[in-house]
């Protein structure tokens, strides 16, 4: 796997990710899905250059695909660096001016949900330093957890703080096993509920150069990645309603819109 050290800026601006990811619910009745997916990689402050690689993605203009920045952060067409590093420092990362890439969905045509997206911060050196998973909803909420990160593979521990769906509670923690992002992405989310583990998501992917005809390929192949993450949120809800699963109504959101991440010990899983 390549290493997550190199050169500031010396990435492209843009790149992509292909891959798969699995969703597994444990209790009260075990189900499972998986579909392919794409996923963007921009280096957030080459967000312009980043929109003149492809013919097909673009930035803040409408395209088949695109990336907006009000679709993360403060909800708002700003920089999104100081949103970022002000997250960041929540978790004790100063990351020196150095580089941040953020990995997510595409905006496809007019629509844009990402269940997760991923920030990477870097030190000027090119050394890993902070990590925000920012985890979305289908009804429009959004939480971010922080944590300080390293080129290691890493586990971290938080309180779930957000209603991701009407069939669990929002209670219990999350536990996010990740590898830094190089030729390959690799991440884990699991629940766990009183140490017990009652729901599980991946993604694993694998990175390649952002072209049209790349885009294209992954808009054939993957058409799940897009439009179609939300139709598969609701069909496997549907699913669950169906099976006997208990409905939890929406909760006010949490005060704050981000919780710290703290490292844990243990094994890695064996996907990664």
């Amino acid at each position: 796997m390549a290493s997550s050290k190199s050169p500031e800026n010396s990435a492209p601006a843009l790149q992509l990710y292909l891959g798969q990811t699995r969703h597994s619910r444990f209790v009260p009745f075990e189900q499972s899905f998986a579909y392919k997916l794409f996923l963007i990689d921009l280096d957030i402050d080459r967000l312009q250059d980043a929109g003149r690689i492809c013919r097909l993605f673009s930035f803040e203009k409408p395209n088949l695909f695109s990336f907006r920045r009000r679709d993360h952060g403060q909800r708002e067409d700003v920089d999104l660096r100081p949103w970022a590093e002000a997250k960041f420092a929540e978790a004790n990362v100063d990351l020196q001016g150095g580089s941040i890439r953020l990995i997510t969905f595409p905006r496809h045509v007019f629509y844009k949900f990402s269940p997760i997206s991923l920030w990477f911060g870097y030190q000027p050196d090119g050394s890993l330093s902070g990590i925000i998973y920012e985890v979305n909803n289908t009804f429009g909420q959004t939480h971010s957890y922080v944590a300080a990160a390293s080129d290691n593979l890493m586990r971290h521990s938080a309180q779930k703080n957000l209603y991701v769906s009407p069939f669990f509670d929002v209670s219990g923690a999350y536990k996010f096993t990740i590898r830094p992002p190089g030729q390959h992405l690799n991440l884990v989310v699991d629940n766990f509920e009183d140490e017990k583990r009652i729901h599980m998501a991946n993604i694993r992917a694998v990175r390649e150069a952002a072209s049209d005809g790349a885009f294209l390929r992954a808009a054939a192949a993957r058409p799940l990645s897009t439009h179609g993450v939300t139709l598969g949120i609701h069909w496997e809800a549907l699913k669950l309603w169906l099976k006997g699963a208990g409905y939890r109504s929406k909760p006010a959101p949490h005060p704050k819109a981000a919780t710290r991440a703290a490292p844990v010990a243990g094994a890695p899983h064996k996907v990664l």
